[in-house]
């Protein structure tokens, strides 16, 4: 079981020139010793989401931040590429000397609310500043995926890149207004940029999960375990019952899953800043703690907030 620790970063607090709303999508990058770095995204005040950190110092469940927010760490994209409206980091990691990070690239579109692209910046100096791979996406759109593909989740292992990450199956009007349904898909590479997407579906739609969210995948008991958000297409952005939550799924390849959704060990809560919605966590572990940051109510608008668990 999950023991909440409530809302820690409170963007209230931290609000500025660029920061206005929303710390979506948090990931708790490793430094060393107890030092950590918190990547994601706020957005300013025309709505648009760049990325950010905060250093902080994690130890014994408690989680406490050395300084203010630096960012934001690219700027929006040249006019008309994938990353022109918005930028959302979702995944770091340290490859050699560099570290790469994985963020979701955001455009407006005229029939449908957006398109999200997958981009990719890489830091030589620690995580502290990026640059732009690419212009161009590293995953989008394809014959085989012509919707969108989103918010990635990788790991290198046994020199393997692994890569879980949303891909959009359908756009319905729903009340008028157009919803998207998506699940979570597999690829490989062999750099961390090419990728290798045979359309491998992790975790597909059920009576429960009628789109699934940015995927979170960590080891542990000798099993693959995957954290991820999932809710309804009708009112989610309005009604408990029909919003966001975490799921887990465990698996012994990493490819096939099974979900495991009475076993979660945390659920919403009653009142307050995740009473409507909890979403977009990650799930890490820490001198033999596992802790949970993720997003709340109104897709992380007040900031996020924590969790920590003995065992997963």
């Amino acid at each position: 079981m999950w023991t909440k620790k409530g809302l820690v970063f409170k963007i209230n607090d931290y609000k500025r020139e660029g920061i206005q709303s929303h710390a979506g999508i948090p990931f708790a990058f490793h430094i060393k010793d107890n030092l950590f770095r918190i990547y994601y995204s706020s957005r300013n005040a025309t709505g648009k989401s760049l990325p950010y950190y905060i250093n902080c110092e994690i130890n014994n469940g408690d989680i406490k931040f050395l300084d203010a927010p630096v960012g934001p760490l690219l700027e929006l994209g040249e006019l008309g590429t994938f990353d022109d409206s918005g930028m959302m980091p979702t995944c770091v990691i340290r490859h050699n000397k560099q570290v790469y990070m994985y963020y979701i690239g955001w455009n407006p579109q005229v029939t449908v609310s957006y398109r999200l692209s997958i981009g990719l910046a890489i830091s030589d100096d620690d995580g502290k500043t990026f640059t732009r791979y690419s212009n161009a996406p590293i995953c989008d759109r394809s014959l085989e995926e012509p919707f969108f593909n989103t918010a990635p989740y990788v790991i290198i292992e046994n020199g393997k890149w692994r890569m879980w990450y949303i891909s959009c199956t359908q756009w319905q009007l729903i009340k008028k207004y157009p919803e998207p349904s998506y699940h979570v898909k597999y690829a490989e590479s062999n750099d961390g940029i090419h990728w290798d997407k045979q359309g491998i579906v992790c975790l597909d739609y059920d009576d429960r999960a009628k789109a699934l969210g940015r995927p979170c995948v960590i080891k542990a008991g000798g099993k693959y375990q995957m954290y991820f958000s999932y809710r309804d297409t009708t009112d989610y952005r309005t009604s408990a019952q029909h919003g966001y939550k975490i799921g887990l799924a465990v698996s012994d390849d990493g490819i096939k899953w099974q979900k495991k959704y009475d076993e979660t060990g945390i659920a919403l809560s009653e009142t307050g800043w995740d009473s409507m919605m909890m979403e977009y966590c990650h799930v890490f572990e820490h001198q033999g703690l596992f802790y949970m940051i993720y997003n709340g109510n109104d897709f992380g608008k007040d900031g996020f907030g924590y969790a920590v668990s003995n065992k997963i």
